[in-house]
């Protein structure tokens, strides 16, 4: 992403085993965007899905519920390398957000739990804290008309890498529910890609799986892209396959 270069998400929902980051490595995917908001996962399944991924160089991305940031703490103590942190409409929950996720002097977190990242030998403390709040991935999802507002302000927020459109949850906000191309959806992109750009963030796509709207929104500068959920793509390849093969008879 530092290089402009598109990243892509495979969305973790119900598989959890160890074999899911294979799998999505395997496919071409980047990172895993592990749902503990709506997915049907334990902070146990986390953690082994994101020990899972380490080695693989795919990197866990856990999404936690809007208020639930002792959970992403949790988290990022059990191996995941990213947060998303859903429904954020001002700059005052971005910061709140960073300062949880960013050990001090950029925020508070605590240290403690496993050094998973580091395969369990971490170097002093003060240096892997400054490298792991050099390299964490903390991401706001932009889901509202109040958020794509408050874009620049968010955007302008140290310690926020992304901005990840919520496609899905803001065309419902804005009472076009499910109309990802509508126009006021494209303005809203441009705005939202606008303030990243201003300030050095990374803009995000979810809830876009279609290929016209897809490749607008990539063309707007979208990098951080959600690809789909492991449910999504099961049914969607399970179908193909009986499909052909009822029609062979």
């Amino acid at each position: 992403m530092r290089a402009g270069e598109l990243t892509l998400g495979f969305g973790v929902h119900h598989l959890r085993t160890t074999a899911t980051p294979m799998l999505a490595k395997a496919a071409g995917f980047d990172w895993l965007f592990i749902d503990t908001e709506h997915g049907a996962l334990s902070t146990l399944d986390a953690t082994q899905i994101c020990l899972a991924a380490l080695p693989l160089g795919i990197t866990p991305v856990v999404r936690i519920c809007a208020d639930a940031l002792d959970e992403g703490t949790r988290a990022l103590d059990n191996g995941a390398q990213g947060i998303v942190v859903p429904h954020v409409d001002t700059p005052e929950q971005a910061r709140r957000v960073a300062d949880a996720f960013r050990f001090p002097p950029q925020g508070h977190r605590s240290w403690g739990g496993p050094p998973y990242v580091y395969g369990l030998r971490a170097p002093a403390i003060d240096v892997a804290q400054g490298e792991i709040n050099r390299e964490l991935l903390l991401v706001v999802m932009i889901e509202t008309p109040e958020a794509v507002a408050n874009a620049d302000a968010i955007a302008a927020v140290e310690g926020i890498d992304a901005l990840l459109f919520g496609t899905s949850d803001l065309t419902t906000t804005m009472g076009i529910a499910g109309q990802l191309g509508h126009p006021r959806v494209q303005q809203a992109y441009r705005d939202v890609a606008a303030a990243c750009q201003r300030h050095g963030k990374v803009l995000g796509m979810g809830g876009v799986y279609d290929e016209t709207n897809a490749r607008m929104y990539i063309g707007l500068g979208a990098r951080l892209v959600l690809g789909g959920g492991d449910h999504q793509f099961l049914l969607e390849g399970g179908t193909a396959r009986t499909r052909f093969l009822r029609a062979l008879v």
